[in-house]
């Protein structure tokens, strides 16, 4: 008997292209899982990615603020520095100015006091002078009348030997005057006696 052939398939056919159905199948399913997994893993590094250049900006801005920070104190120090040599040289100028005028003052005292003493030296030179020319004159007056020319040329000498006396106040320069006058006219009281 003659086979006929059947369109229809076998059995093993059938599980064959339900095998091949169900592997594609399984095949687009895994596919699926891998980009699925693939999209997860590149939004997580995306996520960490973003974490990490947010950090990285606030580090930025940190150190931003920092160099900010430090810049104005270094500001700050250098204006105060600034202000400090500045009162510094304002108080050596003042200092300066000070010691210049109380050299200043010093130097004119030292000039009125010099000129004051060479204002009473010569006072006191111009009394003595006046004690030794009255001394002169009591001498020879005294002498003149009682003695003789060579007497009276012995007393103007003595009364010349009191008169370069210096004192340095006028009481005492009087007294000695006053003294010389008394010894000179004690000697002349007493030689006309003879």
């Amino acid at each position: 008997m003659p086979t006929r052939k059947t369109t229809k398939k076998s059995e093993l056919a059938q599980a064959g292209e339900h095998l091949s159905t169900a592997a594609r199948e399984v095949g687009t399913a895994l596919t699926h899982k891998v980009e699925a997994f693939g999209d997860a893993m590149s939004a997580s590094v995306k996520e960490t990615r973003k974490r990490v250049e947010k950090q990285r900006d606030e580090a930025k801005v940190k150190v931003g603020k920092l160099v900010k920070m430090a810049e104005a104190q270094v500001k700050s120090a250098q204006s105060r520095l600034k202000k400090a040599s500045a009162a510094a040289q304002k108080s050596i100028a003042s200092a300066e100015k000070q010691l210049e005028a109380t050299r200043r003052g010093a130097s004119r005292k030292l000039s009125a006091l010099q000129t004051s003493a060479e204002r009473k030296a010569k006072a006191l030179q111009k009394a003595v002078d006046k004690e030794a020319a009255a001394l002169k004159k009591a001498a020879k007056a005294p002498a003149a009348k009682k003695t003789t020319g060579k007497k009276a040329a012995v007393k103007p000498a003595a009364a010349k030997k009191a008169a370069p006396k210096k004192t340095s106040t006028k009481a005492p320069a009087k007294t000695s005057a006053k003294k010389t006058v008394k010894k000179a006219a004690k000697p002349a009281s007493k030689k006309p006696a003879k």
